[in-house]
């Protein structure tokens, strides 16, 4: 018998609200609970009730260890054994290698050789091992797939996959369970594990919630698959968000995009960095380009909402030179 969230995807099935619950008790007391800053100036200057989830405060800078650890912590005794391979440009890693390091689980992390220092530094903190390329002659698929094939390892990919996916939705749970029902919620896209997770919280918790996926315009490929009704591909796409340079969406996460969130944006490189300027100057948050995604999309315009409205701040991993030229206006 077919299950009706397989949706023919290869018969990978997708996560519903439950493993989203599910996950919170798994992440409970390793996770922190983020908290949700309200009543900044920024709700004057915008017109609206502005809840920022402070994803910039969890464990590694960023919300990618709810996914990895909700999927490492489930792995089984061989897997562990053989030991875990993913690949990401900064975030995830830091998430995979410090939840193997907690787990006693050994951590190969591939990663580009232009990955933000301080992300490349907390990787090599925690991993067991960190493999570089060069992302403009080198794909990382057939790197990581090579490997895999010669280790035998636990591939564990940064979004596509249920129980990242699952991890991923804590973030919007814990903020609807905290500030109550929202009129919006804007959470940032690279490969949208965070936004179709957050997205069956928000359809679970607050129903008459508007969902709103934001990108770069540089890294526009999630935008174009919500308007295309088909998975697009930007070869190694170039946006100050770091975190959001994936190529395309993964299967499972297009088909919860498509099913449960209202839209997409795009959002310019100068606005990406005045709403990075915008949280430290107005809330004293370090919070990194990809994480003000949000906040881009409120200043911009791109995104028109009001009454109350979520924002998900996905990350404050920022190397400091690139803070310092955003605050001084130099880019």
């Amino acid at each position: 018998m077919t299950d009706s969230r397989t949706l023919g995807l290869n018969n990978k099935l997708l996560p519903t609200y439950t493993d989203v619950v599910s996950a919170a008790g798994r992440l409970g007391g390793t996770a922190r609970k983020t908290p949700t800053l309200a009543q900044t100036p920024l709700d004057e200057q915008l017109g609206a009730r502005l809840f920022l989830k402070c994803e910039n405060l969890q464990r590694i800078g960023a919300f990618k260890f709810r996914g990895a650890w909700n999927a490492m912590s489930q792995l089984n005794a061989v897997e562990r054994a053989r030991g875990v391979i993913t690949q990401s440009s900064g975030n995830h890693a830091q998430a995979i290698a410090l939840a193997g390091s907690l787990l006693g689980i050994d951590t190969t992390v591939v990663m580009p050789d232009n990955a933000p220092q301080i992300k490349r530094a907390g990787t090599e903190r925690y991993a067991s091992s960190v493999v570089t390329y060069d992302p403009t002659t080198t794909k990382r698929e057939d790197l990581t797939r090579d490997m895999i094939e010669e280790t035998g390892c636990t591939f564990i990919p940064p979004f596509d996959h249920p129980h990242i996916i699952a991890g991923q939705g804590t973030a919007a749970m814990e903020l609807i369970n905290n500030c109550g029902p929202l009129d919006a919620l804007l959470v940032p896209c690279g490969g949208g594990g965070l936004l179709s997770g957050c997205a069956l919280s928000a359809r679970a918790l607050s129903p008459g919630c508007r969902i709103i996926g934001v990108e770069p315009e540089n890294a526009d490929d999630g935008f174009r698959s919500f308007r295309s009704g088909r998975i697009e591909r930007i070869e190694n796409p170039q946006t100050i968000a770091d975190g959001t340079r994936t190529e395309s969406l993964g299967e499972i996460t297009f088909a919860l995009i498509q099913q449960a969130v209202d839209d997409m944006v795009c959002v310019s490189e100068q606005a990406i960095i005045e709403a990075t300027r915008l949280l430290f100057e107005k809330t004293h948050l370090v919070v990194e380009p990809s994480g003000a995604l949000g906040l881009a999309a409120l200043i911009s315009g791109v995104a028109r909402v009001n009454g109350r409205v979520g924002v998900i701040l996905s990350g404050g991993n920022i190397d400091a030179p690139l803070m310092a030229q955003i605050l001084n206006g130099e880019i």
